[in-house]
Formats: structure tokens, C-alpha cells, sequence
């Protein structure tokens, strides 16, 4: 064999890349230009601001602010005392330092709700489109069962036997069937994507199935799950916060759940002088939950090119309505 022949299956690419160099390339693809896009974005900075001031409530406010005790003037209504800026409940402690408190946990309950929701899904579609075959009527009818059966049931019994106190197990409780539909809908996205170019080249090199799966199909399903992440742990939030204001899970901490059914069990509802205890929790969650909402929004435009276009495109092609106008006749 000469060494022209040679060549031919022994060709080196004439730029070599260090760890540092790969390492840089991926810091600006994967974080950098994301973060520019969602910068850019008002639904991304106001998304990030507010599930930033959340984040800083669990971990500085506790910090700052002393445990919640007993020791306050009783139902004292928002901005009356600077020590008890939004009042405090029936039993003298602070609502605002309650729900402070309480905001750990239910992180807790968000991030292990959301990574066991869409890590399942993830795992189970993917396999499911990518081997075909028996994995995936295997794992499509595991999908199918976690869609037909009702969800809100499941987690009343589930949390009736067992009475979880940890907030992980919590979130991972009420998610336990969340991902069935997430699962379908990447087995059809995988479908799409293992008959690309790039895939079919990468079987062709004998490369093993989780190295394309990492390499080559993940990349692709990566803002549909990302974008689903965002929009699970809304849903852990409402569903956390049902199970304990409707008594199924015990009330060993602080939560914003056993703050409303406190509330509305003393007669906050009917009540003028304590509508502050019920209507202030509601408002924190609701925040929360539209902090999500407006990430989820932002993300699509990080990770969609389609959209991100289109919206560069829209803002390029604005015209000034004011000045003088010509018409052509």
C-alpha cells in the first residue's frame, strides 16, 4: 500500500483542539450565548429576578432573619410595625419570616420534583425512539399507563400510606406520573432525529449507542426539555402546596400550603382583619409560580432558533411611523 493510498484512512485534521480550548468552546455555546439571548429577553430578566429573589429568601433571608416563634402582637395587619412589616397570624408569629422559612422546602420540593419528572421522561422517551423494537413497546406502554392513570388520586393514596416529611420524597411524590406525557411527546421528537445525517454517520463509525445518545440525540431534545423542566416545577409548586392546605400530608414544617389552611380554617376568608394571613401566601406563590412561567418563555426563545429569529427579524425590520410619508403614483 503506498502512502497515498494510506492517507485516505488516515487523515488528521490539521487543527487539533486542547481540553482548554474544547472547554472554552462549550462555556460560550452552551452559557455564555444563552445567556446573552436571555438577557436580551424582558421576559428573562424579570423571570430571573424573581425566582433570583426567591432563591435569596431561602438562603440569605434565613440567615437574617430570626426563627419563627410565638412571640408577636396577634393578627397585627401589613405595615403597622417595621418588625412585623407584613403582619403577623393568629398566634403572634411573623408572616413574613414564616414564608421565608418556608421557601427552602419547597425548593426542595421544586428541583426534586422537576429532575425526577423530566429526568424519567427523558430517559424513557429517548430509549424508547431511539432502539424501536421491543424497548419501545415496552417502554411507550410503561408511558401509556402513567397517562390513563389519575394523577391526583395516586398522590392522595400515596401520601395517605406513607405520610412523607422529607420535601424531596415530597416532590418526587407529586410527580410521580408527571412524566408520561413528556416521554411521548420526545419518543416522537427522537423518532425525527435518529434518522438524521449526522446520526446515521455516527452508526456508521461503529460508534457505541449511549455515545449517540449523548452526542448526537440529547443536543437535539435539549430545548423541548429544558423548556418542560421550567414548566414542571410550576406545576410541584401548586401541587405541593394543595397536598398540604387540604391536610393529606403532615404538617412537620413550614409550608405555604399550612399557612393557607391555618388561614382558612380561623375564618381568615370571611374575616377583614385577617385577610392579610391568607391573601399574602397566595401572592408568594403566585409570584413564584409566574417567575417559571416567564423563565419558560425565555427559554424558548433561548433554545428555539425558529423563535429567536423571528424575533430578530421583527425588531430589524421596525420602521418609524413619524416624519414625512411620499407616495409614488
Amino acid at each position: 500500500m503506498t502512502d497515498q493510498e494510506a492517507s485516505i484512512f488516515q487523515t488528521e485534521s490539521d487543527v487539533q483542539w486542547s481540553k482548554k480550548q474544547r472547554l472554552k468552546w462549550r462555556l460560550e455555546a452552551w452559557v455564555i450565548e444563552p445567556g446573552r439571548v436571555l438577557i436580551k429577553d424582558f421576559r428573562g430578566v424579570v423571570g430571573i429576578a424573581i425566582v433570583g429573589l426567591f432563591l435569596a429568601m431561602g438562603t440569605v433571608g434565613i440567615a437574617l432573619l430570626p426563627e419563627p416563634s410565638p412571640t408577636g402582637p396577634i393578627l397585627l395587619e401589613p405595615f403597622q410595625q417595621t418588625e412585623y412589616i407584613l403582619g403577623t397570624d393568629k398566634r403572634g408569629f411573623s408572616i413574613l419570616t414564616s414564608i421565608v422559612y418556608a421557601t427552602p422546602n419547597m425548593f426542595k420540593m421544586i428541583f426534586a420534583g422537576a429532575i425526577f419528572a423530566t429526568g424519567v421522561a427523558t430517559a424513557v422517551g429517548t430509549l424508547a425512539g431511539y432502539k424501536g423494537g421491543v424497548w419501545d413497546s415496552v417502554l411507550s406502554t410503561l408511558s401509556d399507563i402513567a397517562l390513563t392513570i389519575p394523577g391526583l388520586p395516586l398522590v392522595i393514596v400515596i401520601g395517605f400510606v406513607y405520610q412523607p416529611t422529607n420535601p424531596y420524597v415530597v416532590g418526587i411524590l407529586v410527580t410521580v406520573n408527571a412524566w408520561g406525557g413528556l416521554a411521548r411527546a420526545i419518543r416522537s421528537q427522537v423518532l425525527t432525529i435518529r434518522n438524521e445525517v449526522y446520526v446515521e454517520r455516527s452508526r456508521a463509525l461503529g460508534l457505541s449507542t449511549p455515545k449517540i445518545i449523548r452526542n448526537d440525540v440529547l443536543p437535539g431534545i435539549l430545548p423541548y426539555v429544558s423548556v418542560n423542566f421550567v414548566n414542571t416545577a410550576r406545576g410541584v409548586i401548586f401541587n405541593a402546596v394543595a397536598l398540604y392546605f387540604l391536610g393529606i400530608l403532615p404538617f412537620t414544617h413550614l409550608n405555604w400550603g399550612v399557612m393557607l389552611n391555618q388561614a382558612y380554617q380561623n375564618g381568615a376568608l370571611f374575616n377583614p382583619g385577617q385577610i392579610h394571613w391568607l391573601i399574602i401566601p397566595t401572592f408568594t406563590i403566585v409570584l413564584l409560580s409566574f417567575g417559571f412561567l416567564l423563565l419558560a418563555q425565555a427559554f424558548d426563545r433561548v433554545f428555539n432558533p425558529r423563535a429567536r429569529t423571528r424575533h430578530d427579524e421583527t425588531e430589524d425590520t421596525e420602521e418609524p411611523t413619524s416624519g414625512p410619508t411620499t407616495s409614488i403614483q
